[in-house]
């Protein structure tokens, strides 16, 4: 039977094949009439291009290969469709064929458009758009491309982030398709509008507009159409937290995603599915769904979907413990993410479409018969224009600072998070455990008092990092009683041979003074296992609190240690090395803690020596206040 209805349509195209040649229509609808059954199937556009160039027919050629460009499109292999979308631009211009070039050009800007290659995706566009605005008496094709690049530059502005820009454009794009009636214009553009409305948090009115385009891709019968939506109408339900609704949605649309081939939806369906399963507490699925989502984004360039899978990938290493690599993740994320929305791209299609808008009304005013109305079009679209560009330029502005504000302090909490949570990870394996065992110790020996007494100090001090590492910055005074403890618990395992003191001058408030929490630590850590832990006796650590600057508070540590050379030779010759990263982490805290002040952070650490032997090392922080 299979093999009757593809003879069948053989035959069939045999036919559309023999009837375009002998009547060679020039415009897209005349083609598409006859070979619009055809148009999804690589090898019978293969041999329409073939036909067709050797004929001479440019049309033709152009429409086969615009078809074809299309079809690798959709399978993600965009480098080739836009090679092939180009040479049908080159013989659409060869015949002369404003309509088939315009088709061309749109479908080049929307294959750099999903690999979020801003620039000569607004350029082949708006492009597009010129010449559309050029063609007198425009054809159906014309104007539904005309939607087609409003759509896109609506798009663009998605990208960006500029999302009540965008709902704007795909506003004009859906009264071009309404007056066509173009379901397939109408799904697209409803879709597109839900999705800006949902990432304004609006979700309800997202999700009515996903299902308006549900509605129209099942009037087309559009399975692309239904997996799109299902994705779009699956997050919302997981926004929601309807898991129930979410969960069977979500996997309808990766199996036909997958079903499809198309590898722009395929690595959207499983960072949805991945998403749902972090929702659901399913932490190992989880994983191995957004790395086949990241492995598919990366393999097609996809930098959106990269982006958003590395983000959830952080997420899921942060929940595991994987502090390091929940890091590098998120990192990796912001790094894609800015290579997309950033200053020099905003500015870029501000420019473009103002110019645009600008060279629409120059022919709307080359078409007005009266010069005597051409001028007082002159003069009212000047000065609207002026008016017009400072508004622009005004909440173009404001956008952007908010935005780069925005995501700026985002950016910083998110990686102040984790690198507050390594912090905690680097400290309490090596050093919780230890002191536990060093209070074991008291209770085996029946040393009640001291047992007491320590055990006391230690939960004391494990209340306070707990509390102090769930915060950005601390008093002054809590962080020095904090370092009291952890240095009482620590000497526990010197035997008490430490003799620690902290000097602070009086013109310093230690009770509204603010530091970044913990910050000390990593340094009291360093003299006592660097600078002591060799030494035979003698053991001393002074911690220093005062102000030569009204813009800074210098902190100063000094040890009688072994000093760091001493130290690094003795580190070097253990077998088991173990890298701390506890000063980089201080490092990058310090420097986040600064943006808040006009100056930064300054850290110096001097080897001391007596009669040109090392005698310990000094710690100078200097934080701004």
């Amino acid at each position: 039977m299979g093999s009757l209805i593809s003879n069948a349509q053989d035959l069939d195209f045999e036919a559309a094949l023999d009837h375009l040649s002998k009547t060679k229509p020039a415009t897209y609808t005349g083609i598409d009439s006859i070979l619009k059954p055809f148009e999804r199937d690589s090898i019978k556009m293969k041999r329409v291009l073939e036909t067709a160039k050797l004929n001479a027919y440019h049309e033709g050629a152009s429409y086969a290969l615009n078809a074809l460009g299309v079809i690798n499109r959709n399978i993600s292999n965009y480098d080739k469709a836009i090679e092939l979308h180009e040479q049908g631009e080159s013989f659409a211009d060869k015949a002369k064929n404003n309509e088939l070039r315009i088709v061309n050009l749109n479908m080049i800007g929307v294959a750099y458009r999903r690999m979020d290659i801003i620039k000569p995706a607004l350029d082949y566009h708006t492009e597009a758009l010129k010449i559309a605005y050029e063609v007198k008496d425009p054809s159906p094709t014309v104007n539904y491309n005309i939607a087609v690049s409003q759509n896109s530059i609506g798009n663009i502005y998605l990208a960006l982030q500029q999302y009540d820009i965008a709902i704007m454009q795909f506003k004009k794009s859906l009264e071009i398709e309404e007056k066509a009636n173009n379901k397939l214009g109408l799904a697209i553009n409803y879709h597109n509008i839900g999705y800006a409305e949902e990432a304004k948090g609006n979700l309800d009115i997202a999700l009515a507009n996903y299902e308006k385009s549900l509605y129209y891709n099942e009037a087309i019968n559009s399975e692309v159409g239904r997996m799109i939506c299902f994705n779009s109408i699956g997050g919302i339900y997981l926004k929601k937290e309807n898991y129930e609704k979410a969960e069977p949605i979500i996997k309808d649309a990766l199996k036909k995603s997958l079903a499809l081939k198309d590898q722009f939806y395929i690595a959207s369906s499983y960072i949805n599915l991945g998403q749902l399963e972090i929702a659901l507490n399913q932490i190992s699925q989880a994983e191995n769904t957004l790395k086949k989502g990241l492995e598919v984004a990366s393999t097609y360039n996809l930098k959106s979907s990269i982006a958003s899978s590395s983000k959830l990938l952080s997420e899921v290493n942060k929940l595991k413990g994987n502090y390091k690599t929940a890091l590098e993740y998120y990192q990796n994320a912001v790094d894609i993410e800015n290579t997309i929305l950033t200053e020099k791209n905003l500015q870029y299609v501000n420019d473009i479409v103002i110019e645009y808008e600008n060279q629409n009304k120059n022919n709307q005013i080359k078409a007005l018969a009266s010069e005597k109305e051409a001028m007082r079009l002159r003069l009212e679209r000047n000065k609207s224009i002026f008016w017009y560009s400072m508004l622009a330029l005004t909440i173009f502005g404001i956008a952007l600072f908010i935005i780069n504000r925005n995501r700026s302090l985002e950016q910083d909490k998110q990686i102040l998070t984790l690198e507050q949570d390594m912090l905690r990870s680097q400290m309490n394996p090596h050093f919780i455990f230890n002191s536990l065992n060093s209070i074991k110790l008291y209770i085996i020996n029946n040393e009640k008092e001291n047992a007491v007494y320590y055990l006391n100090k230690f939960s004391k001090l494990i209340r306070k990092i707990l509390i102090a590492s769930k915060e950005k910055e601390t008093t002054l005074h809590d962080e020095l009683e904090t370092m009291k403890l952890y240095m009482n618990i620590e000497n526990i395992r010197f035997d008490n041979e430490i003799d620690f003191n902290i000097s602070v001058d009086e013109s310093i408030n230690t009770e509204v003074t603010k530091v970044p929490s913990l910050i000390l630590q990593p340094f009291l850590e360093n003299a006592l296992w660097h600078g002591l832990s060799s030494k035979p006796d003698n053991k001393k650590i002074d911690l220093n609190v005062f102000k030569n600057s009204s813009d800074y508070i210098t902190v100063e540590i000094i040890d009688n240690g072994i000093g760091r050379i001493a130290s690094k030779r003795i580190k070097d010759n253990k077998k088991l090395k173990r890298k701390s990263v506890g000063i980089d982490i201080t490092k990058a805290r310090l420097a986040n803690f600064s943006k808040a002040f006009q100056n930064s952070y300054t850290l110096d650490i001097d080897d001391l020596y007596e009669s040109n032997t090392p005698s310990g090392t000094r710690v100078t922080l200097n934080i701004p206040v």
